[in-house]
């Protein structure tokens, strides 16, 4: 009889180096109350130094944060990980590539997907069909028709689409793309705002941008007044003592229902705050633009919305329009900020939270828009800071003090408050004189620039950090009345806004109301 030999093949344990579930730090307004980011508290020990105010909050990223493994080639982050395909490029699929089952094991998840509305098209449509034609073209090609607006910034009709069937979009774009009727279409991609959490006289003591960007010195001579910026951003709270009769009209460009948000009001802040704490151009009027409201992931916005407030800022009378959030390369809201440079307008934008591997991200990286990386209360660079050689300048961006709604304070990061701070030193640039150009007022904030890390231009800090001391000092004076060329702006009135106390406060309009543009900058 024959023993039955039983064989085990040695088992070798394998090590899993995927993190448990990750968490999503993202918050939205709808989200803040679920965290505890309201949350007063009395000291900052991180700090180093006790701060003057009654209590601060702290506010998360809300660019999504994730590992080098989950991020696609454009920097932003993906469902799973990634590897390279065969050409080199990062195709987006998971793992597993040989494992059996066929193609839909292997089905690429791309970024695409990932960094666009879901199922929205944006196209530019012939401008003489009626709205009969129009729903004729929807109808046509099996869509929803969300709005349509004529956007004088691109002398163009732009419309929103939406697939209602589960038609793929690719299909359904070439298809809409080959209509005689149709300009271009484009996804509608979305994007983010660039703050996240993390050591941070004039201003509170907690405040060391001031210092660093020699803010104090630059405000003995000017301080911003005549001067307006479109804060393109979530919601602000107006009402914040820091913000008092700062803003100078309002366009809600989502045409929501939600309260102040954090990011907004921090911006706004880092720009304007002129209470306990100082903004870089204390006595700018704001054109605050809402396109970002709060989603699952957080405050997100659109290639169509953003649009919108492009427009809205063009047309009424921005002089700077501050940009602190980041997405793909996106072809409408390209010709958008060319168009904006066209009529005389500097744009400044941040130039990304995605980190050192992070592929350049727009608009930051448009060659018409100055790019702002962050540093920190030593002069390093902000660890999340984006790099590349379409970095303009380098301001603070880390620990920064700032106010947030409901007349609270908040300690938050990012490359957001970065690109705040140098679009109001631009202010206090144009302050000094108002008929310079765009490209004259970045020779300026770029050639009196403190030069950071390697000598001489690097990818890290660009020309270096902002000097708004050195630069107002390299502009020669000029009176107000000899700006004959200067871009449209509020009727100059010469009041102080941190003293003003006694102006009503903006209406709140959800489209571009007669009562806007009665009392809109271009119209005083």
């Amino acid at each position: 009889m024959r023993t039955p030999e039983i064989r085990v093949a040695p088992r070798v344990p394998s090590v899993s180096t995927n993190v448990g579930p990750r968490v999503n730090t993202n918050i939205g307004g709808a989200a803040v109350a679920r965290t505890p980011s309201r949350i007063s508290v009395t000291t900052m020990p991180r700090i180093g130094v006790h701060s003057t105010l009654p209590s601060a909050r702290y506010s998360p990223n809300l660019h999504r944060a994730c590992d080098a493994a989950y991020r696609g080639s454009d920097g932003e982050c993906l469902d799973r990980p990634v590897v390279s395909t065969s050409d080199g490029g990062s195709g987006g699929k998971a793992a597993g590539r040989k494992a059996k089952g066929g193609s839909r094991n292997n089905a690429p998840q791309t970024a695409v997907d990932l960094r666009a509305v879901p199922n929205e098209l944006v196209a530019e449509i012939d401008g003489a069909l009626t709205d009969a034609q129009i729903e004729e073209l929807t109808r046509r090609h099996g869509l929803a028709r969300v709005e349509i607006r004529n956007v004088p910034l691109l002398g163009s009709t732009i419309g929103l689409f939406r697939i209602t069937d589960r038609r793929p979009v690719d299909v359904v774009r070439r298809a809409l793309a080959g209509d005689g009727r149709v300009r271009s279409v484009q996804l509608n991609f979305r994007y983010l705002l660039q703050d996240q959490k993390t050591a941070p006289t004039e201003g509170d003591p907690a405040q060391y941008a001031l210092a660093q960007l020699r803010l104090p010195q630059a405000h003995t001579l000017v301080r911003g007044m005549n001067v307006t910026i479109a804060v393109i951003d979530s919601g602000i709270d107006a009402s914040h003592p820091e913000l008092a009769n700062t803003i100078a009209d309002t366009f809600d460009a989502i045409g929501s229902n939600e309260g102040p948000h954090a990011h907004g009001t921090g911006i706004a802040g880092t720009i304007a705050a002129h209470a306990r704490l100082m903004g870089s151009a204390p006595e700018v009027r704001i054109l605050a633009i809402r396109a970002f409201g709060a989603t699952a992931n957080g405050a997100q916005s659109s290639s169509y919305v953003i649009l919108k407030g492009l427009d809205y800022a063009a047309l009424h009378g921005a002089q700077i329009i501050n940009m602190s959030f980041a997405g793909p390369k996106d072809p409408l809201i390209e010709r958008a900020v060319a168009a904006s440079a066209a009529r005389g307008i500097l744009l400044v934008a941040a130039a990304g939270n995605a980190g050192a591997k992070s592929a350049p991200l727009y608009p930051a990286a448009n060659p018409n828009v100055i790019a702002v990386s962050g540093t920190d209360a030593q002069e390093k660079l902000f660890s999340a800071s984006n790099r590349g050689n379409y970095i303009a300048l380098a301001a603070p961006g880390a620990d920064i003090f700032l106010p947030a709604p409901d007349g609270k304070y908040q300690i938050t990061s990012g490359t957001s408050f970065s690109a705040a701070f140098v679009s109001g030193i631009a202010a206090l640039v144009l302050e000094r004189n108002p008929s310079l150009k765009p490209n004259e007022v970045r020779s300026i904030l770029t050639g009196t620039a403190r030069d950071l890390g390697a000598p001489g231009r690097d990818d890290l800090f660009g020309a270096g950090q902002a000097d708004a001391f050195a630069a107002v000092s390299a502009v020669a004076a000029v009176p107000l009345a000899s700006g004959k060329h200067a871009p449209a702006a509020p009727a100059q009135d010469n009041t102080s806004v941190s003293r003003a106390m006694e102006q009503s406060a903006p209406a709140m309009a959800a489209d571009k109301s007669a009562e806007n543009d009665a009392k809109s900058p271009a119209a005083q």
